[in-house]
């Protein structure tokens, strides 16, 4: 166990100097309170004995700058932290963990496998395509699900596009102003699909399609963007503005595209 983490008075310094580090000189003791969890009156305290201790220093009355020292505590802390989650993910989750994947051929129990991610679903082989591996716990015939733990690697993802289509409303002439030419050519290079809206579920159908999803689409997409999937959602003009503060919350880039022909 890192030192850091040996007592909460040590977690609860760490994180006010890097609220103190963030926000200097200008420190407010009650937005670092609510911030982490406790009162002004601690805080008021731990910047004290920070100041005692050479991390922080004061110039007023709020007014704190996080000294070399308190610097080079925090990232000494930071980096031991670092090392422990990584062991923690490398030498213990990954041993306790199980993934379910598809088996590509006839596996034995133990084998080593390699794990690849094919259109959303993970599957595995004996065949050395990826850095991702681990170890089958029972053995399965080619098409079954399996279970793999020991997992070492990196699994590779497809990057993701996600096209964001705005369909007019039904007073404003709905599906029936809706570009089909353009949607079909969109809608062809996607692998997954989602509406929203009466109107999007027609124009999806007037070119012979069927949508991947029509309830929970917001999430779905963005699942099915960690998954290496590339989406097109249709969605009536009133409820694209939520889909794109959604996308933009999870950090994934997107298209928007206006299908409505006038």
């Amino acid at each position: 166990m890192i030192d850091i983490l040996q007592s909460k008075s040590g977690i609860t310094k760490f994180q006010i100097l890097t609220e103190v580090a963030a926000h200097q000189p200008n420190v407010r003791q009650k937005e670092i309170a609510e911030k982490i969890g406790v009162t002004p009156q601690a805080v008021s305290e731990y910047i004290k004995e920070l100041t005692a201790e050479g991390f922080i220093f004061s110039d007023g009355r709020v007014r704190y700058r996080i000294t070399k020292k308190g610097v080079e505590w925090v990232l000494e802390g930071a980096a031991d932290m670092k090392r422990y989650a990584n062991f923690v993910m490398s030498d213990i989750i990954s041993h306790v963990s199980t993934w379910t994947a598809i088996a590509d051929e006839d596996l034995e129990k133990g084998d080593d496998v390699y794990l690849q991610m094919r259109k959303g679903l993970l599957y595995v082989s004996k065949t050395n395509i990826t850095s991702a591996t681990g170890i089958t716990i029972s053995s399965v015939e080619k098409g079954d699900d399996v279970g793999v733990t020991n997992l070492l690697g990196m699994i590779e993802l497809e990057t993701a596009s996600i096209t964001v289509c705005k369909i007019p409303r039904s007073e404003r002439g709905g599906s029936r102003n809706v570009d089909l030419e353009r949607l079909e050519k969109l809608a062809s290079s996607k692998s997954f699909i989602a509406v929203i809206g009466v109107e999007s579920l027609v124009a999806l159908k007037k070119i012979n399609k069927e949508p991947d999803v029509m309830y929970g689409a917001k999430e779905s997409i963005v699942e099915a963007a960690f998954h290496g999937l590339s989406s097109l959602v249709l969605a009536i003009d009133e409820e694209v503005p939520q889909i794109m503060s959604r996308l933009e919350t999870e950090n994934l880039e997107y298209e928007l595209v206006d299908l409505n022909v006038q």
